[in-house]
């Protein structure tokens, strides 16, 4: 039983995702707002597996978490899609210290190129509004969505590749 769950760790923690972005746990937040989840998994998929894996991970990761919420006119899926190719162009880096930071500033870019393109959705949705001013507070959202998930990076992203690499490493 242990070895099934060491040979489908990647599978098992891919299911949670969903879990955490609908538990949406309020102690982690900033601002009422919460890390990106997708990206803490995402990352270490795409930085072991390469930039096509990355892709259709993100794809995935996309259709799930639309599926999951109840505003069918905006999508997370391009974000993700060029975050997982993004991430699967880097190599994992051999200095521990310089690689718990760079999981950090690389989740923040990544989390603010999703939340850019989710903003940019709304804004073209909205643009015969003409008011721009109520949009502020989604600008606000992505700065601390993006404090967030640059904080949590070094700590998730840095054991789950270490657990990805280790289950692989058994098959």
């Amino acid at each position: 039983m242990n070895k099934f769950f060491t040979k489908k760790f990647s599978i098992i923690s891919f299911i949670f995702i969903p879990i955490i972005f609908l538990w949406h746990p309020n102690w982690l937040g900033f601002l009422g707002v919460q890390p990106y989840w997708p990206l803490f998994w995402l990352l270490p998929w795409a930085m072991i597996n390469g930039s096509i894996n990355g892709l259709v991970f993100g794809l995935f990761l996309g259709l799930i978490l639309d599926s999951l919420t109840l505003n069918e006119s905006f999508t997370q899926i391009p974000g993700l899609i060029f975050c997982g190719f993004f991430f699967g162009r880097i190599k994992s880096h051999s200095d521990i210290l310089v690689g718990h930071f760079r999981y950090g500033l690389i989740c923040s870019f990544g989390s603010f190129l999703c939340g850019t393109l989710y903003l940019a959705q709304i804004l073209f949705r909205n643009s015969s509004d003409g008011n721009f001013l109520m949009f502020i507070p989604g600008v606000k959202n992505i700065l601390a969505e993006v404090f967030l998930t640059g904080l949590f990076a070094p700590f998730i992203c840095s054991q789950l590749i270490r657990m990805f690499k280790f289950s692989r490493r058994k098959m």
